[in-house]
């Protein structure tokens, strides 16, 4: 991919645009280990772990097992000034997914891939859409 992006010098939601893109990409592939199916029938799947309601409940309950930088990027991204928000969900769950985004964009850009993975399955394991 050429030069590695620094994230350290990028913004809390210029993490999540990233963290967000690299979510859909593990859902999607997740989806697809199970099997060729037909794309609705995947889509479904797949939308039921990817809104923001469902991003927010993975937040609050891998929050106590972030390590201290991604709790403060969480934290940033959390607290961040947001211009939308989606349209199912409340501003709260909006921005517990953002921050959730932000971490899983962190941890991809920091070459964290193994602890990513891990707290993403945790996060369906958890809560039922494994």
């Amino acid at each position: 991919m050429g030069n590695p992006v620094d994230p350290f010098l990028l913004a809390p939601l210029d993490l999540a645009y990233i963290g967000d893109s690299v979510y859909e990409t593990v859902n999607r592939t997740e989806a697809l280990k199970k099997g060729s199916r037909p794309v609705n029938v995947l889509h479904r799947e797949c939308s039921g772990r990817a809104n923001a309601v469902f991003q927010a409940e993975m937040y609050k309950l891998l929050l106590p097992d972030f390590t201290e930088k991604e709790a403060e990027v969480a934290r940033r991204a959390r607290n961040a000034e947001v211009y939308t928000k989606a349209k199912n969900a409340s501003l709260a769950d909006y921005h517990q997914a953002t921050a959730l985004e932000a971490v899983i964009g962190y941890l991809y850009l920091m070459g964290e891939y193994d602890r990513m993975l891990t707290l993403i399955r945790k996060g369906w394991e958890a809560l039922g859409k494994d």
